[in-house]
């Protein structure tokens, strides 16, 4: 699945692979140990292929979800710990199928818009003025998801790690409030447009190296 959105990675692989052998024998030759260091070496040729298969993999699967609608909330569902996403998109256009997801954390409000960066920017700012009146000084931080063109413009396989480099300025306790709070605004439930689901369609590493 990987080699077919991303062919290179088969020679990714094949370096990893080699690579540390042939370094092995090398030096093995040169110390006169060239079987023990020859097994080292394929060992650790097959832990760097594990890590590239990762790697890629995950890559792939953000170049997979490029474009697509639900993909902002589907990179957000990738984040570990730390951060409260809601299960459906908080503030949606219905002509435009443009979205807005809402993640909450010890670095304060995270709203992540899923459409073009300049016309999803107004879907923002609404949804930013309702989490403003509701708690008032809690940060709330704006994304838009893009090549990183314009400010808070980030690329999609780069979102869920720049939500995680956020500050924390807030406590357990007080995340708990927020969240409490924010649950007045309630959530929209859209028609889910044609492509992908953004619940069901998260970046899965395990499940790439898998294949």
């Amino acid at each position: 699945m990987t080699v077919k959105v991303d062919p290179s990675t088969r020679w990714w692989l094949l370096l990893g692979l080699v690579g540390p052998i042939v370094v092995g024998l090398v030096v093995g030759l040169l110390v006169s140990h060239p079987i023990y260091f020859a097994i080292l070496g394929i060992l650790v040729g097959v832990l760097v292929g594990m890590f590239l298969l990762g790697r890629r993999a995950e890559r792939a699967a953000y170049m997979n979800l490029e474009g697509q609608k639900g993909a902002a909330g589907a990179a957000l569902s990738s984040i570990r710990r730390g951060w409260t996403l809601e299960q459906e998109p908080v503030n949606a256009d219905a002509r435009s199928q443009d979205m807005v997801f809402r993640a909450v954390g010890r670095g304060g409000v995270v709203l992540v818009g899923d459409g073009p960066p300049q016309r999803v920017k107004k879907l923002l700012e609404a949804e930013r003025r309702k989490v403003n009146r509701l708690v008032p000084n809690v940060p709330v931080h704006l994304y838009t998801v893009g090549d990183g063109g314009s400010e808070n413009e980030v690329p999609l396989r780069k979102l869920a790690g720049t939500v995680q480099k956020i500050k924390p300025q807030l406590t357990k306790q007080e995340v708990a409030a927020v969240q409490k709070r924010l649950k007045a605004l309630g959530g929209l439930r859209p028609p889910v447009p044609q492509g992908i689901d953004p619940m069901r369609a998260r970046p899965d590493r395990r499940a790439m190296r898998g294949r």
